[in-house]
């Protein structure tokens, strides 16, 4: 691993082909493999352009979404083979990639400093000698993919459920296992037990004497005890984490998974001091498992367990602190590439209008059909789309691909609760009730903010490449982190790989609060809502006495933090600590109206 970030996954389309645009830099992306339709369609469009004979695998075919995240996966392995193969023959004495690739790394890496060596040396023999060593090194980015764990409908045919093995998580499972990535899987959303243990039955997750994994596995979890309680499932099972991938709760994209008022910096600090017993606990569960499985090959070594960090991340003294002060592998950068057409897929409109939007243009909603907080963006043109269906009395949205039917509340088969069929059913069923006038105008709001993610998140991607059929919705939906709001611009790939290594500043004169006081600000926010929200229920209560207390302990972190940082960089400077002390008084005024203290 030559670079100290990665690119996490972005909704569905947005970095369904990013690997084809930066793996050969070596930088590493991530890949949504729940919209097998969106594989196949992005497949056609990447072998058209690329001069490689399509055939299509129609969705009528048995084990047609495994197929089609096989036949896409091997195909993007095969065009970052070709470009790392073209790199190879180029000559270092011309403006192309392969000098591209050197002058993107970090200051700091040996490869990168070899580079420099090589380009300011006039010896002829020498520099042929330093430039064959550097084309040896030459090593791309992984096209790693995601699976969110709940997103596993039961599927069916002829009106009868098909076996467990073909519900949606499952069957993306067993087209990466079926690809020839040599690369990880991202878990996200949490425990999925089905999952687990189909997992267990391949054994490409079982590692060589030598302790190498032909396909790793990575969590990605928003605090220490998830992780643990996760990975100490797999071990079990015979299955090693090679990653553990940390993610803000709410200082993120995409859905956003609260945690009981746990701040980024203290998760980072328990991972920090538990690392090592952490892994010795996984090792000699993971070793028992293996000998019961009869797999144990005298394996001598397993790799160290890497830890990264993802959600807020805004410039480059951040990126260094995380790196130097948790002993992180590596940072994820995601909101940030969404406005490097390069790397992302953002339509015209949505990039211009992400470009130019401020701190009020995005919110956590709760638009998702999951049922869980959302980063929503109020510019995007499902949004709009959402607002005139309401406004011309037809709610909610075709529901053609339903990998988000889960509410069987109406009907036998689960439906989605963003779809036409289940808001209409559920807003006859809040007007036939007796509750007061106002009270059913706010159900059926929340009713109606759900949106189509399935359309919504693919639409972009589709327009980008023009891609996009006849009648199909181009109502864009789009959840960056709330961090994009500090950047005012459109930007080349170098230009942002260059701010997070510090080679120039994108947010030179632009006043934020740094990665931890924007996430303590989320929560305190996050907690005033909920507090707002409060019944009579003493379970709730509990948990929200517990969420202001974790609140204050991470401040008290925060303040020891700034203590011992204070001149050392520019990462508490007055304006941090003022909004520090801002974010306490905002949390005694809480508690004094809601007895917390």
């Amino acid at each position: 691993m030559y670079h100290t970030l990665h690119i996490p996954v972005l909704g569905l389309g947005y970095s369904i082909d990013t690997p084809l645009k930066v793996a050969r830099y070596g930088i590493s992306s991530v890949v949504s493999i729940v919209d097998d339709q969106l594989a196949e369609r992005m497949r056609k469009y990447h072998s058209e352009l690329n001069g490689i004979r399509y055939v299509p695998i129609s969705s009528k075919e048995e084990d047609s979404r495994a197929k089609r995240i096989t036949a896409y996966l091997d195909l993007m392995d095969q065009l970052v083979a070709a470009q790392m193969d073209k790199m190879k023959q180029m000559d270092f004495s011309e403006i192309n990639d392969l000098n591209t690739y050197f002058e993107f790394l970090p200051d700091d890496n040996p490869a990168k400093k070899k580079y420099r060596k090589m380009v300011k040396t006039n010896n002829i023999s020498a520099r042929e000698k330093l430039q064959r060593e550097l084309k040896q090194v030459l090593s791309p980015g992984n096209i790693d993919v995601n699976i969110m764990s709940k997103v596993d409908k039961v599927n069916y045919f002829d009106g009868e459920a098909l076996s467990a093995e073909y519900t949606d998580a499952l069957s993306a499972l067993r087209g990466f296992v079926r690809s020839k990535l040599n690369s990880s899987l991202v878990i996200s959303a949490g425990m999925n037990p089905r999952l687990f243990n189909y997992m267990e039955t391949f054994s490409c997750f079982h590692p060589d004497t030598n302790g190498h994994f032909q396909k790793k596995i990575i969590l990605k979890v928003s605090d220490f005890r998830s992780a643990q309680v996760q990975a100490k499932v797999l071990a079990k099972k015979g299955l090693w984490v090679t990653e553990f991938r940390i993610e803000s709760g709410l200082n993120c994209g995409g859905h956003a998974f609260a945690t009981e008022g746990h701040l980024i910096g203290p998760i980072l600090q328990q991972f920090k001091d538990n690392k090592d017993h952490l892994y010795a606990e996984l090792y000699q569960l993971y070793i028992q498992a293996l000998v019961k499985k009869n797999l144990d090959q005298n394996i001598t070594r397993l790799p160290q367990q890497r830890i990264t960090v993802q959600g807020g991340v805004g410039n480059s003294d951040e990126h260094r602190f995380l790196l130097n002060e948790y002993l992180l592998d590596a940072v994820g950068w995601g909101s940030p590439f969404l406005l490097v057409p390069e790397a992302t897929n953002v339509d015209d409109h949505t990039l211009n209008a992400l470009s130019t939007a401020n701190e009020d243009d995005f919110y956590i909603s709760n638009a998702s059909p999951l049922g869980v907080p959302f980063n929503n963006f109020r510019k995007c043109t499902a949004e709009q789309l959402r607002l005139e269906r309401i406004g011309k009395g037809k709610p909610g949205s075709p529901c053609t691909k339903k990998y988000l039917c889960n509410n069987t509340e109406f009907t036998e088969q689960p439906i989605c609760t963003a779809s036409r069929q289940y808001q209409k059913l559920k807003i006859a069923r809040i007007n036939a009730s007796d509750i007061s006038e106002s009270e059913k105008l706010n159900q059926i709001n929340k009713v109606t903010e759900k949106v189509c993610l399935c359309e919504g998140l693919c639409a972009s991607a589709y327009l980008k490449a023009d891609i996009v059929k006849p009648k199909e919705s181009k109502a864009v939906s789009i959840c960056p982190g709330p961090n994009i709001a500090y950047f005012k611009g459109i930007y080349s790939l170098k230009q942002m790989v260059d701010h997070i290594y510090g080679r120039c500043n994108l947010l030179k004169g632009v006043s934020r609060p740094n990665l931890f006081i924007k996430e303590l600000e989320l929560y305190i926010s996050y907690l005033k809502q909920q507090c707002n929200n409060l019944q009579e229920d003493l379970k709730q209560q509990k948990y929200l006495f517990s969420f202001y207390n974790q609140l204050m302990e991470g401040i008290r972190y925060y303040q020891e933090m700034a203590k011992r940082d204070q001149g050392k960089s520019a990462l508490w400077d007055s304006m941090q600590l003022d909004r520090l002390n801002q974010s306490i008084s905002s949390l005694r005024i809480i508690s004094s109206l809601f007895s917390f203290a």
